[in-house]
């Protein structure tokens, strides 16, 4: 089986993800979001290109069912119910609601997936449950793709690291995993730092930056492993929470 991770969507082709599990990667902060999200009971996920989109798909539902959310440049959006910051996708705010959410980096990159076989959105805040899924997959022989959102179309640091996590983690018996040199350079980051998350987030230019604006406590929670053991599946245009109702 292949094990390949792409440091940006804008390198990914179609044929790298046709049939395979895909992991998509945005720790800071879309996938630590749609995790907490679930993981706090919201109903489901709804990924939307741009901020007029998200308005346009409100429309659909009952206003009180649904939260606008999202951010652009790192901001939360003018009029929208919640921004970006996962720590304000609470229990009390989130739960039984659809959340429709447009963000710089992570939704441009879940949509632009195309054939795969399954969609997973992973961080390190639902790390395990994640890597179980793709355990199973490699387990069968289904190639995976780890696909890092970047920042507007470049290479990340905390995106490289979180992947680097789950390569590390998935077994590997000798000459039957075959890895691409991103995969390679993802697991040299990720053995760099280990479980300094913080020290990850600290020197990466995205979680400088997230710091400048005022979202620093965004970073500790996006660094809490395991915090929200949930699996995030994108099918139909939604994003739910795996479960028995939804068992692969």
């Amino acid at each position: 089986m292949r094990l390949d991770v792409f440091f940006t969507h804008n390198e990914v082709k179609q044929g790298d993800t046709m049939g395979r599990l895909v992991a998509i990667v945005d720790v800071l902060r879309a996938s630590t979001t749609v995790a907490t999200a679930l993981g706090n009971g919201a109903k489901t996920v709804i990924p939307v290109e741009g901020a007029d989109g998200v308005i346009a798909r409100a429309r659909e539902f009952e206003r009180s069912a649904v939260l606008l959310t999202g951010e652009q440049k790192m901001l939360p959006i003018p009029g929208f119910d919640l921004g970006n910051s996962p720590q304000s996708f609470t229990e009390e705010a989130v739960e039984g609601k659809t959340i429709l959410i447009t963000t710089t980096n992570g939704t441009r990159a879940l949509l632009g997936v195309q054939g795969a076989r399954d969609i997973v959105i992973a961080s390190y805040v639902n790390f395990t449950a994640v890597l179980t899924l793709m355990k199973v997959a490699a387990s069968s022989n289904t190639d995976i793709a780890i696909i890092c959102a970047g920042e507007e179309g470049s290479f990340t640091l905390e995106d490289a690291a979180c992947a680097g996590r789950y390569v590390r983690a998935i077994p590997k018996r000798a000459e039957s995993v075959v890895v691409n040199d991103a995969a390679l350079a993802s697991v040299l980051i990720e053995k760099r730092y280990g479980d300094n998350i913080a020290k990850v987030f600290k020197e990466s230019t995205h979680g400088k930056a997230l710091e400048g604006a005022g979202f620093g406590d965004d970073l500790a929670a996006a660094a809490q492993v395991d915090s929200y053991p949930v699996v995030p599946i994108y099918q139909d245009r939604q994003i739910t929470k795996l479960g028995p109702e939804r068992a692969r």
